[in-house]
């Protein structure tokens, strides 16, 4: 999982990624894509009818939405943010929240604890994705999840903290797009109590520590540039408008790949 560039695309880029997704991964496995409304603040929709729009067109390629934060929420006291999400999502089958720090877009926000029981309120909403980087912070979502509502999934996306996962969450991590069947591999550990977890789990965290690193955003930077250092992808280029990391970040990103026991890197 990644939030990818969703932030820079228009409306005609982003039903081709959704094509491409559902194209690439058949009619039966499920995926999450972003309903990003940020681009459309000079709009006369109503917060929940934006959302409601780019659901829509998300719905169409039978995937589930995620709400990103958006600015024009910014100011409301929760009960507002919260009507508007629930207009949204009403007779949607699912859909999740989307809890993101600042530091990784402008139109990120870290909820107050009145807003995530509202939103924990809200039938449709199976769970929140919560990227604030901040462990503690985290463990309190979590703790307001098992005594309000034990079924709500909180999905970490703290890339600081992979280990997360040992304390009750799940994971929607930009940092597993780097090396998922590494992530796998991890997650297969985990689950049958093989002491091999911890050092793959390190070397995971290492890699995460270097790849987020500030300015936070840039690790999608990081992210093409170890894909193509892995042969996953044709080219490290990224989007134009996202930020880039400097000369040199493949020699610091071998050295993550090696200890990962990656093979067939590329060594030019």
């Amino acid at each position: 999982m990644d939030t990818g560039y969703v932030n820079y695309l228009n409306a005609d880029e982003r039903q081709r990624v959704l094509s491409w997704t559902r194209e690439a991964l058949g009619p039966s496995t499920p995926f999450v894509a972003g309903a990003y409304i940020e681009s459309t603040e000079g709009s006369e929709d109503s917060v929940a009818g934006s959302y409601r729009r780019e659901m829509d067109r998300i719905a169409v390629h039978d995937a589930t939405p995620i709400l990103f934060p958006t600015s024009r929420l910014r100011a409301r006291p929760a009960r507002d943010k919260a009507s508007a999400y629930r207009d949204a999502c009403r007779g949607f089958p699912a859909a999740l929240a989307f809890e993101l720090s600042p530091v990784f877009a402008p139109n990120g926000e870290l909820f107050d604890e009145e807003l995530v029981l509202r939103l924990m309120d809200i039938p449709e909403l199976k769970g929140m994705k919560h990227s604030s980087l901040d462990r503690l912070l985290e463990l309190e979502r979590l703790e307001l999840r098992n005594t309000h509502r034990p079924e709500f999934r909180i999905y970490t996306g703290n890339d600081l903290g992979i280990d997360m996962i040992e304390y009750g969450s799940d994971y929607l991590l930009g940092l597993a797009a780097f090396a998922p069947e590494k992530f796998a591999e991890r997650d297969r550990l985990w689950r049958d109590g093989d002491a091999r977890y911890y050092a793959l789990a390190d070397a995971l965290q290492h890699l995460g520590n270097l790849a987020f690193r500030p300015p936070v955003p840039a690790y999608k930077h990081s992210a093409a540039v170890f894909l193509h250092l892995c042969g996953r992808i044709p080219s490290p280029r990224t989007h134009p408008d996202s930020p880039q990391r400097p000369v040199g970040e493949a020699d610091l990103l071998r050295d993550c790949a090696d200890r990962l026991e990656i093979v067939g890197l590329a060594r030019s």
